[in-house]
């Protein structure tokens, strides 16, 4: 069953759309011509490094590589019908009230905001979306409601800012990447004024990853980690910490994917010294700690295709019970991943149901789940039941 739907396909497609030979796209896009052919053919994984480089001589975006957004998937859910309110609402961010009912107290939204980060990390995006566009219109409303300086305008700021973060990650895990953007704009411009500088961070954060992916310039989002990190001071205290840990991983990641092995290994040494010192910790929403820098550590590895190096990392893994649903996912599919790549196939099958069992909707839609799929589909001419269900649930 032969896989014609993943990155290599589309690079091909949009190859001949271009009219470029291999050989002329791999001369635009700086990568060799046995390895964009072994990319087109399914038989070398399309690594970040290479989507990205390939994308951008394609004059496309990632997301287009990867066929994101899933529409077929997400109008079978009805998601598809809940992100247009949502942009919408981020239109509207600073129109005046009109006849809309006065928003209700800080310490309201702020508990509404407390409920929408736990549907966050436990993935539940559709009931997120539903309930977005109207938290999106009361935040901003709240904002003008408090309109002279103190503390007050500062909470609401944050719950603006935060709410901007939901949408953007809810945007960016259902592949609508200019939502996204639009998202993080608006929380870009809520977050300085929170007095809360940990935001800001958390804001160039987010945005790096969009910024590395699309962007004509992949050395962005290390820029933007360096930013961050300037402008957060070590103040000692452990949340302050945690998120300068958190940004030095993301730097690792990015690092990694520009094939830059000394500045991911430089990266992932300060945070896990940092680590060591703050312990486990999940302050903004982010989980921190030695547990996490071990699952960064086996992206860096699997990144580099150093399939087995990934494998030995994870193998010293041990998930809590409570463990963030959408880290453990990403553990589960970064595994599946490395797994696929060393010809571990049942192994593999086994990882991407653990990763569906904790998070479905996160697995559904990641991209890597679909590339790893695909990969799995070539690799058995005739594939079992089990593999032939989940890649039909998934969408591949």
């Amino acid at each position: 069953m032969p896989d014609r739907t993943g990155v290599g396909a589309r690079i091909q497609e949009l190859r001949a759309i271009r009219g470029y030979s291999l050989a002329q796209l791999s001369q635009r896009a700086h990568v060799s011509v046995s390895q964009l052919s072994r990319v087109e053919t399914g038989k070398r994984y399309a690594s970040p490094t290479i989507t990205a480089a390939v994308a951008r001589a394609l004059g496309v975006g990632v997301s287009v590589l990867r066929g994101q957004p899933y529409i077929h998937m997400l109008q079978k859910e009805h998601l598809d019908a809940l992100l247009s309110p949502i942009s919408s609402a981020l239109d509207s961010w600073d129109l005046p009230p009109d006849g809309e009912p006065a928003p209700r107290s800080l310490d309201v939204l702020e508990a509404e905001l407390r409920r929408i980060v736990d549907l966050r990390v436990r993935t539940e995006f559709a009931t997120i979306a539903e309930r977005l566009p109207a938290l999106i219109i009361e935040a901003a409303l709240s904002v003008q409601l408090h309109g002279r300086p103190g503390h007050d305008r500062e909470r609401a700021f944050g719950i603006q800012a935060e709410v901007a973060r939901s949408a953007a990650i809810i945007a960016y895990r259902l592949g609508y990447m200019d939502l996204s953007r639009l998202a993080l704009t608006r929380m870009a411009i809520a977050a300085p004024q929170s007095g809360d500088p940990r935001q800001v961070a958390v804001e160039r954060y987010e945005r790096a990853h969009i910024t590395h992916a699309e962007s004509s310039r992949p050395d962005r989002g290390v820029a933007l980690m360096r930013l961050a990190l300037r402008d957060l001071d070590d103040d000692g205290a452990p949340a302050t910490r945690a998120i300068r840990g958190t940004l030095q991983l993301r730097a690792a990641i990015l690092a990694a994917t520009l094939n830059d092995r000394s500045g991911a290994d430089d990266w992932m040494g300060q945070a896990a010294e940092l680590a060591d010192a703050v312990g486990e910790t999940t302050d903004y929403a982010m989980a921190f700690g030695p547990l996490n820098v071990a699952l960064n550590e086996m992206a860096t590895r699997a990144s580099r295709e150093d399939y087995d190096g990934a494998l030995r990392v994870a193998s010293r893994v041990r998930l809590p019970e409570d463990y963030a649903p959408t880290r453990a996912a990403g553990f589960w599919v970064e595994k599946a991943k490395s797994e696929t790549w060393t010809a571990r196939l049942d192994d593999a099958i086994e990882s991407l149901h653990q990763a569906q069992s904790v998070a479905p909707q996160l697995t559904r839609y990641h991209p890597g789940v679909h590339e790893t799929v695909g990969t799995l589909l070539r690799a058995r001419p005739r594939p079992t039941a089990r593999l032939r269900e989940f890649a039909q649930w998934s969408g591949v």
